[in-house]
């Protein structure tokens, strides 16, 4: 990359990242990978993705909410990166959210533990101590890290599905029209049912809702 393309990458990195992390993801994303790496709007129903190179597309691809605190943002880029580590190492032959993908995970966050905010490393370090990691305690440091964002009210934030229990009669957020009734956990969706109608959805579980009385 030529001088001036460098500065504006490492320009728009910082205004997303925490101060310190900019140049070792610059070096992931542009000289140890080949990676586009979208900012993209909010997305209630995901905070990243990616996407391993295709045929006659020579990039791996990473996307990441644009509206995320800086804390937040590099807990989902680095999600994002161990999904790319594994698919290096492992190819197509491993389950997305596997032990494999879970080690690669656990490795990053060790190494940019000391980006996080100091009451927050504990957390953090206890999810990595072991494998498989505990997901109810990876939600939790989400959570935590949440608290960070600009204008941060507790008392406005609503749950997500994942975190009521299954039976739960609840809207979506802006759709109080719909009211759905929570029935099985389907890894990170819920099976649904539509009061009103009885038709079935899928519901995403980091989906904020409304519970409905």
């Amino acid at each position: 990359m030529e001088e001036e393309r460098v500065r504006r990458y490492k320009e728009t990195l910082g205004r997303y990242l925490p101060q310190g992390t900019v140049e070792p993801l610059f070096v992931f994303l542009t000289q140890t990978n080949s990676v586009r790496l979208h900012i993209t709007r909010e997305r209630r129903t995901k905070l990243g993705d990616y996407r391993w190179p295709q045929p006659g597309h020579a990039f791996h691809e990473i996307s990441v909410n644009g509206d995320l605190n800086p804390y937040l943002f590099l807990w989902v880029l680095l999600h994002e990166m161990a999904h790319l580590n594994t698919h290096k190492r492992y190819r197509n032959g491993v389950q997305a959210h596997g032990h494999e993908w879970q080690e690669q995970y656990a490795l990053l966050l060790r190494e940019y533990l000391h980006h996080f905010p100091a009451e927050v490393q504990g957390e953090i370090g206890r999810l990595t101590a072991r494998i498989p990691l505990n997901r109810s305690l990876n939600r939790s440091i989400e959570a935590s890290l949440k608290r960070y964002d600009p204008g941060y009210n507790a008392a406005e934030v609503l749950p997500t599905l994942a975190e009521l229990p299954l039976g739960t009669t609840f809207s979506l957020e802006g759709k109080p029209e719909m009211v759905f009734r929570s029935l099985e956990k389907r890894r990170t969706r819920f099976r649904c049912v539509e009061v009103h109608t009885n038709r079935e959805f899928l519901v995403a579980g980091r989906a904020p809702v409304v519970v409905v009385e």
